[in-house]
């Protein structure tokens, strides 16, 4: 067995610790390239909720900085929601724990426009691009809880 110092032992338990731990904090892509939130961090009731569902939640609480600039069409600027995220993620905590919002469990416009948002963004879409597209295609539902 080689001869290893103290401070090449500390570095293996560094290296062993963090291979444990971030792959559990993890929002890397997953085999689309889109970054989604694990399964097993979101509430019970998503995680039994249908396919769709599940998928939509995992990608709004992994993708604030698209998810926030994207409207939502469902009415729910009349519950203080502002923006397609807030349907999921009802706050953050300055330890980044989520409080998750329930209101997209039961709401198709809000998954339907996240679901849309995903695939747009898998095509290349920029954000803006991706805003246009939720105006032009939602805003028959209703009004922007952007506006």
């Amino acid at each position: 067995m080689p001869h290893r110092t103290p401070k090449s032992i500390l570095v293996i338990v560094l290296a062993a610790l963090l291979a444990a731990v971030l792959p559990a904090c993890s929002t890397a892509p997953d085999a689309s390239g889109l970054h989604m939130m694990p399964m097993d961090e979101l509430p019970a009731e998503v995680q039994s909720a249908p396919a769709s569902v599940r998928t939509a939640y995992q990608f709004a609480a992994a993708n604030p900085d698209v998810m926030e600039d994207l409207p939502c069409y469902c009415g729910c600027g009349g519950i203080g929601h502002t923006s397609n995220y807030d349907c999921y993620v009802a706050e953050v905590a300055a330890n980044g724990k989520i409080r998750f919002d329930g209101h997209a469990l039961g709401c198709s416009i809000c998954v339907d426009i996240t679901l849309d948002a995903m695939r747009l963004l898998k095509d290349g879409k920029s954000v803006p691009e991706i805003r246009a597209y939720v105006d032009a295609t939602y805003s028959r539902y209703g009004t922007s809880n952007m506006d």
